[in-house]
């Protein structure tokens, strides 16, 4: 049963239907018990009201002789002589017990009441038979409203689960007939507190999407821009290389053809790093070794760097854990390496810093990467993070989007990047994570 109404009623009515239950045999057993202290009641005055009299009247013996009273009386003398008995009967008790019992004559119980003065004994009897019938039509008589109001207080029930349920379906008809880009907000007005917060966490998730998606339709849409322009050089390349008419010509067009290939290949590597480095793609983080991260990029990149003579240099002295993701975090040293290298001259020097620093809310992981390229002019330090954005008077070939990964990334984390002037002459890229990032190590 997965139905929260279906469990809400059975479980409502079966309470019900126990209390209904647990309150009838209660008040059952206490109309019994009530009733017989009536009867025992009842003995009691009609036994002293005859001690008090001399003798029973005539009018008053026919009276107790009456077949339809339910009690006999009997008086014996002090010494056992029955001298009054109210109407005969087939067996009557033959002994009194003075004050109440219950005593079997021939199968037949009686409660009697007894009472003695000077001359003689009185004792007043009643049959259990007709005392039980009579208190089980009370105790049923007390019964018999409380089972005709359980059906009234069921239905009761299941109108007030219908109507305090009803802004929980009116969530699920609003979600059930949204289509698949109906990305609006839920209405939380007049909604329970239970429910209030799920709809808050739906519509924090359907911003969130909101927030996803207009993302990637702005990525497409750049992606699609970008790559225009050297697929069609490609393109062109490629009609220069089969009208080439001699072997120098060939030579010249495959060897453009080849560096439009390379940059293609380079602008779609970065599309697909760029995808992966938003931060819903992002894996669950955990306590990651930044200096081992930023050693294994800088291990990606010698290669690249070696062909150019860039000399490579890491400084950190110790192990620095951080809460992260590794393979994203390995894709934003990469990039700021691999910018680094690109933008400084052959033979250059590029520096790669990890530490731990203290910062005004405590302690705080810091990565630097110091090169000695042109740099950046402070007033394009807060646009070379848009994505595809390219200095005009950068003389390397780039895609636009090495610093647009790298604050992707950062921002994931919950890193700041500031772009400041090396002490190598050019470019400082530091990424400082904010106090308390670092975790222990296992």
């Amino acid at each position: 049963m997965t139905s929260i109404r279906a469990r809400l009623l059975v479980s409502l009515f079966a309470l019900l239907l126990a209390a209904a239950a647990l309150m009838g045999v209660i008040t059952y057993r206490n109309v019994l018990a009530e009733t017989e202290a009536i009867f025992d009641y009842q003995l009691q005055q009609m036994a002293l009201s005859l001690r008090e009299q001399g003798e029973i009247a005539s009018t008053e013996a026919n009276t107790l002789a009456d077949a339809q009273l339910d009690f006999v009386v009997q008086i014996w003398t002090v010494d056992g002589r029955n001298v009054y008995a109210s109407r005969p009967h087939s067996s009557l008790p033959a002994r009194a017990l003075l004050g109440l019992a219950t005593l079997n004559v021939e199968g037949h119980a009686w409660r009697t009441f007894s009472v003695a003065t000077r001359e003689r004994v009185i004792q007043v009897a009643q049959p259990v038979e007709i005392r039980e019938r009579l208190a089980a039509r009370a105790a049923w008589r007390g019964v018999l409203p409380l089972l005709l109001v359980a059906p009234i207080a069921a239905l009761g029930v299941g109108w007030l689960a219908a109507r305090n349920l009803a802004p929980l379906e009116r969530l699920t008809r609003d979600v059930r007939s949204r289509g698949g880009q109906s990305l609006q907000a839920l209405e939380v007005r007049g909604l329970p507190d239970e429910i209030e917060p799920l709809a808050a966490s739906l519509n924090a998730l359907l911003e969130r999407l909101r927030g996803s998606l207009d993302a990637q339709r702005a990525f497409v849409a750049d992606a699609a821009h970008e790559l225009r322009s050297p697929l069609t050089a490609l393109k062109l390349q490629l009609e220069l290389l089969r009208r080439a008419g001699n072997e120098a010509d060939r030579d010249a067009a495959r060897e453009a053809l080849g560096a439009g290939i390379e940059r293609a290949s380079r602008l779609v590597e970065q599309l697909l790093a760029l995808a992966r480095s938003e931060p819903v793609a992002l894996a669950a983080m955990e306590s990651v070794d930044l200096a081992e991260i930023a050693r294994r990029a800088i291990a990606d990149t010698v290669p690249y760097a070696a062909s150019r003579g860039t000399e490579l240099a890491l400084v950190a002295d110790a192990p620095l854990h951080v809460g992260g993701d590794a393979l994203a975090l390995g894709l934003l040293v990469r990039n700021l390496v691999d910018n680094a290298v690109r933008y400084s001259p052959n033979g250059a020097r590029v520096d790669v810093w990890v530490a731990n620093e203290s910062s005004a809310d405590g302690r705080a992981a810091v990565l630097r990467v110091d090169d000695a390229g042109p740099g950046i002019p402070e007033a394009e330090r807060a646009r070379v993070f848009d994505r595809f954005y390219r200095r005009a008077s950068s003389a390397a070939e780039g895609s636009g989007l090495g610093l647009a990964i790298v604050r992707s990334v950062a921002e994931a984390h919950g890193a700041n990047v500031s772009l400041e002037t090396s002490p190598l002459g050019g470019l400082r890229v530091e990424v400082r994570f904010r106090a308390g990032h670092e975790s222990t190590p296992a």
